[in-house]
């Protein structure tokens, strides 16, 4: 299971919809599952059937989270026209085993989030908890 905060989740969807009609990319930062935030990433490709991360960026994510302390636990993309289901390419490309492949779908009225661990070429769903944290109110 991956954990999610609720400001990380709408903040990768409000990325998916800015980068409408393409691709939408990115890292998710964080320990042991648990995502910290996530990291918006520019696809290279500009397209909306695929996607490809900027090679100084990816550089640039990885010295942060390790400056951090953290590590990149995800990567995350958006399908703005199919469902939340990794493609024959999304597939092919899963390089590790370790991490989640998170994709949030577009093409229904409502933003559809799955997640996913591939391994060679194996694809096995994987449970999203969205973690709400409450605000302390004073008295």
């Amino acid at each position: 299971m991956i954990k999610i905060p609720q400001n990380v989740y709408e903040m990768m969807v409000e990325h998916a919809k800015r980068d409408l009609p393409n691709e939408a990319c990115g890292y998710l930062a964080g320990k042991h599952k648990e995502v910290h935030y996530a990291i918006c990433m520019t696809n290279t490709d500009a397209s909306c059937e695929h996607f490809s991360f900027d090679p100084q960026e990816q550089f640039d994510a990885f010295k942060q989270t390790q400056k951090e302390g953290l590590q990149l636990i995800g990567v995350y993309h958006s399908h703005p026209q199919t469902p939340a289901r990794p493609s024959e390419e999304d597939i092919v490309l899963a390089y590790d085993p370790r991490i989640s492949y998170v994709i949030i779908s577009l093409c229904a009225q409502e933003p559809d989030m799955k997640s996913f661990i591939i391994q060679n070429k194996t694809v096995e769903k994987e449970e999203i908890q969205i973690i709400v944290t409450q605000k302390e109110t004073a008295l």
